[in-house]
């Protein structure tokens, strides 16, 4: 019930955040911030209990029962740091406007879990989970996981912001992702509504159907008819993406201060996820397989995502890259961060595969 409610508020709260940024009156705002916290605190609790009832369960101690141990609890626990996160920035800058643009991430997150139907249920931990390493390794390489989604977020403010031309490679950029994101979540959708009767299990619908009632379809009409459809997405969206523009504009925020928000938040996120997510790993891996590293697809996606936010922190602090080039970079390394997360998951097998939906 409580997970229900955080999920209901975020959604109400993107709505709000969304219009609040649209017709900019303070008590949309205001009302969107307090249905925030109003989830926020639901969903801490929700957290709390789901905790408490993993120790009872499986009788371990509490390090032990942190409920982060398949893809529906880490997913719950991301968007608990993302939301939290968002509010320290939103009570510190004194802006609500960054709300339009992580509440969305929250509730794509969410909807995500129902959409495809992953298991909640409570389950004993394989042997390989059964360690304290547990709860250092995964939160904090989910509470990264959250400050590298905000920076995203400003990031991705901060190039519309700052794109004037459409022929600009930074507005080409922001546009066509948007309409790449907007295409895939529309293909997605459909596999889910056309296969879901036909598929008993979650991760078979993501491995085998994939794009298969669009882009992939046995109707070579379809298919093409698919592709049409999605070009004229990604065009549209870059011929109306002043209309954005023009919006995002109208916030009364520097976009000095989205780059420095960028900035501090892949500088907090980076060592965490360089402790948590590959040191602490790694130890955790030579105690539970007796190796270190094993070139494992998470494991090296891991990696891959390292070295793209190193890139970042390399290039803003000793080759000074400031504005559109070092932006581009923070929203390449959160598309990084959702293969990492999910597409490795889904679409790869390896170790780490009891992280699917029905571990």
């Amino acid at each position: 019930m409580l997970f229900g409610i955080a999920t209901m508020a975020y959604i109400l709260a993107m709505i709000f955040y969304i219009t609040y940024l649209a017709v900019r009156k303070p008590q949309i705002g205001l009302i969107a911030t307090t249905v925030t916290i109003i989830g926020f605190f639901s969903h801490t609790f929700a957290i709390l209990l789901r905790w408490r009832e993993f120790y009872e369960i499986g009788g371990m101690g509490i390090l032990r029962a942190a409920p982060f141990t398949n893809l529906y609890e880490s997913l719950i626990f991301f968007v608990w740091c993302l939301i939290l996160g968002y509010l320290i920035i939103e009570f510190k800058y004194k802006n609500r406007s960054f709300g339009a643009f992580v509440t969305p991430i929250a509730g794509l997150a969410l909807a995500f879990i129902d959409l495809t139907g992953m298991s909640k249920e409570i389950q004993p931990l394989v042997p390989a989970l059964q360690s304290n390493w547990l709860l250092v390794h995964v939160m904090m390489s989910f509470i990264s996981y959250a400050t590298f989604g905000l920076a995203f977020s400003t990031a991705l403010m901060y190039l519309i912001m700052s794109t004037d031309k459409r022929n600009e490679p930074s507005y080409i950029f922001w546009t066509a992702s948007m309409g790449i994101l907007i295409v895939l979540l529309i293909a997605m959708g459909l596999d889910y509504l056309t296969y879901k009767v036909a598929i008993k299990s979650p991760e078979g619908l993501i491995k085998s159907y994939l794009f298969k009632a669009s882009f992939f379809n046995d109707s070579t009409g379809v298919s093409l008819f698919s592709w049409i459809v999605a070009f004229v997405i990604i065009f549209v969206c870059w011929r109306y993406g002043y209309v954005v523009k023009r919006v995002i504009s109208a916030i009364s925020l520097k976009a000095e201060t989205l780059d420095e928000i960028t900035y501090k938040s892949i500088a907090i996120g980076f060592p965490i996820f360089t402790l948590g997510g590959l040191i602490f790993g790694a130890i955790w891996a030579d105690q539970a397989w007796g190796v270190y590293w094993s070139w494992d697809p998470k494991e090296t996606w891991s990696l891959i995502t390292w070295f793209i936010y190193a890139f970042y922190l390399h290039a803003r602090l000793l080759r000074g890259w400031r504005g559109k080039k070092i932006a581009i970079v923070a929203v390449v390394g959160f598309v990084a961060v959702v293969f990492t997360y999910l597409g490795v998951n889904l679409l790869l097998s390896g170790l780490h595969s009891y992280g699917g939906m029905e571990s």
